[in-house]
């Protein structure tokens, strides 16, 4: 029997909105920089360079971050000197939320929260994307589909009478 292929059901990465408050914080501080140079001594103005690399740090971090999902697992590569790649398999999806915060709903946009019962990556947050409620629907629907030809459900156990799980009664 043939394995089957792993497709992608949806690639893509934050738009640079998230960074919006730190770069304009980067930006007004170049400016208030170039301004003391101009007023008080031009050597001064080498001290831009440190906002101008933070800007470009966070600029470069959202670029470099993609979400992937395939029909089988999740990958979230980020990282800029070394790329680090981490993987959830679908089916450890427990929940999926959707959040349009005022902010993000201006430019057409939404977060997607994923809470998955993997010990390694509990929760991820893919912040900023477009078309977030169908994104949400196309990985719902994969986690389901996977779930059934895997035969697997997820089961959550969590003491309901507040013991400590400890069995209090004699083996048979």
């Amino acid at each position: 029997m043939p394995a089957e292929e792993e497709n992608i059901v949806w690639k893509g990465r934050s738009h640079q909105i998230v960074n919006f408050w730190p770069l304009m914080a980067s930006l007004l501080l170049v400016i208030l920089i170039c301004v003391a140079a101009y007023s008080w001594s031009g050597w001064i103005a080498i001290a831009a360079i440190v906002p101008l690399a933070y800007g470009g740090w966070l600029w470069l971090g959202t670029k470099l971050m993609v979400f992937e999902f395939t029909s089988e697992r999740m990958r979230i590569y980020e990282g800029i000197l070394n790329q680090e790649i981490n993987e959830v398999e679908l089916y450890r999806v427990k929940d999926t939320r959707l959040e349009k915060p005022f902010w993000l709903r201006i430019f057409g946009l939404s977060n997607i929260v994923l809470q998955t019962s993997d010990r390694s990556l509990p929760e991820v947050n893919i912040r900023a994307v477009r078309d977030g409620a169908e994104i949400r629907e196309k990985l719902r629907k994969q986690v389901e589909t996977l779930r059934d030809k895997k035969r697997v459900r997820e089961v959550d156990f969590e003491g309901s009478d507040g013991d400590d799980g400890e069995f209090e009664g004699e083996f048979m």
